[in-house]
């Protein structure tokens, strides 16, 4: 029995010995790991030592306390780019240094009001738009025509010659799932001039791009394009659009007096911060992480975006603390003009278009200082980006801790949208965005709105998201 045994076995050992290797499925002790799998001790490492205890919120209270607004071209500015050099020395970063940007737009506020005289008379507040022409001294007195949208606008085309038009789009509220809709309204921000000179008016009003409001008004960039002329370009409260709309269906003539001595000035330099947590082994691929360091003139800045220049300073200086060295470098990049210009996404771009071959990942945090709820990633290869979103929602999984997590594919930020055509794969930093437009390019963007918590996650989420990035084998996408 014994012998038969023996004689059926050994010719199957000797079949199984002639076949080609691919015929046996790898064990999973020789498959390779997961990324989750990989990486989830040393996320929960950087996730626990983060929320223990950073230096995030106060680096973010200088910026916005002893810093505040920091306009392109302004001494704020100036100011800013000193304490980010100074900061990042003292957390000890290496190659920290100024990138020069030439030829950034200078435009100055001065003084502005508008003063509604008919049918009733007060004082409205309001913000000139960025880029925006002045008003003569004496300022512009003229009727106002409040339309929704270009439709409306149209149907008015005949009565608008002379008069000041009011665009009174209102913005939707925030949806969960749709988010917040910002461009449905923000359109006639950067429009409107055009539109009110074509059609003959003198100045140009917007509703501000809120959805919520305490009577606060939202600046913003604006530009003229092919307008036939230039005229004054400011924003109202949500509140007082609402109103001249209400008089004037009522059958009220409404007519106010504008007055701006916002002015364009010769275009300055400026310069962009790096810095670097060096990679242990392929120190030329570089990981980009940051923000813009810039803001409007009014608030202090803090959401936008000086949270997110203070996210990237951080996740740096965690890693550094734990002794996280990756395989790759960090690079942590705080662009100037993104407000009024995006001169310094493009210069960065141009400075560095020799090793953008070499670049895996530029993230930025441009969406304010508030809990994190995943990443974004574009590229301009949908294969590539793809691959990427599929490694990132696995990476997602290791954030959990910090709350829900998602991954989407599309549009990652405007400064990073600047290396799009260089290849790299780009990522935006996203997080819970129900609150953003209430503060954002308003005098209520102020320290006071960022919970340091929201902050200490966000902090967490990115140093681990770029450590892993920076660190995993196969570049990002591939």
């Amino acid at each position: 029995m014994r012998m038969m045994s023996l004689l059926f076995i050994i010719p199957v050992l000797i079949l199984m010995v002639s076949l080609p290797s691919w015929a046996f499925p790898e064990s999973p002790a020789s498959q390779p790991a997961s990324i989750s799998m990989t990486y989830r001790p040393v996320a929960e490492r950087i996730i626990a030592t983060t929320l223990a205890g950073n230096d995030g919120f106060r680096k973010l209270e200088e910026l916005s306390d002893d810093v505040g607004h920091r306009l392109s071209g302004s001494e704020g500015l100036e100011k800013a780019l000193v304490w980010a050099v100074e900061t990042l020395n003292r957390d000890g970063q290496e190659n920290v240094h100024l990138e020069t940007v030439p030829d950034v737009p200078h435009w100055v506020r001065g003084r502005e009001s508008i003063t509604l005289l008919a049918p009733l008379v007060k004082e409205l507040p309001m913000l000139g738009l960025g880029g925006s022409v002045g008003t003569p001294p004496e300022g512009i007195t003229a009727e106002v025509i409040a339309v929704a949208d270009e439709n409306e606008l149209a149907m008015v085309a005949g009565r608008v010659k002379g008069k000041i038009i009011l665009f009174d789009n209102p913005m939707p509220d925030y949806d969960p799932i749709l988010g917040s809709r910002y461009g449905e309204a923000v359109r006639f921000r950067a429009e409107g001039p055009r539109l009110a000179a074509e059609n003959g008016a003198v100045a140009c009003l917007i509703r501000s791009v809120t959805a919520t409001s305490l009577r606060t008004p939202h600046t913003g960039m604006t530009r003229y394009d092919d307008a036939p002329y230039q005229v004054p370009a400011a924003a109202l409260s949500v509140e007082d659009a609402a109103m001249i709309t209400r008089l004037q269906r009522r059958g009220m003539k409404v007519e106010l007096c504008l007055k701006m001595e916002a002015k364009n000035l010769e275009p300055v330099n400026s310069a962009n911060v790096i810095a670097e947590l060096r990679g242990r082994e392929k120190p030329d691929e570089i990981v980009v992480i940051g923000g813009h360091i810039d803001s409007w003139d009014v608030g202090q800045g803090t959401h936008d975006d000086g949270a997110g220049c203070v996210m990237a300073m951080e996740a740096l200086n965690v890693l550094r603390k734990m002794n996280l060295q990756p395989r790759r470098t960090i690079r942590v990049v705080l662009w100037t003009n993104e407000e009024n210009g995006l001169r310094g996404g493009k210069q960065y771009a141009l400075d560095h278009q020799a090793e953008l071959a070499n670049h895996v990942a530029a993230i930025e945090s441009d969406a304010g200082g508030f809990a994190p709820t995943g990443y974004s990633v574009d590229h301009q290869q949908a294969a590539v980006m793809n691959r990427a979103a599929e490694q990132l929602r696995e990476m997602m999984t290791l954030l959990i801790p910090l709350g829900p997590m998602e991954t989407k594919t599309g549009f990652s930020g405007a400064d990073v949208h600047q290396l799009r055509e260089g290849g790299v794969v780009l990522m935006g930093h996203l997080v819970e965005g129900e609150r953003y437009f209430d503060f954002h390019h308003s005098p209520a963007d102020t320290l006071d709105k960022v919970d340091p918590q929201e902050l200490a996650k966000s902090i967490a989420a990115l140093a681990t998201t770029a450590y892993i990035i920076a660190d995993m084998p196969p570049k990002l996408g591939q």
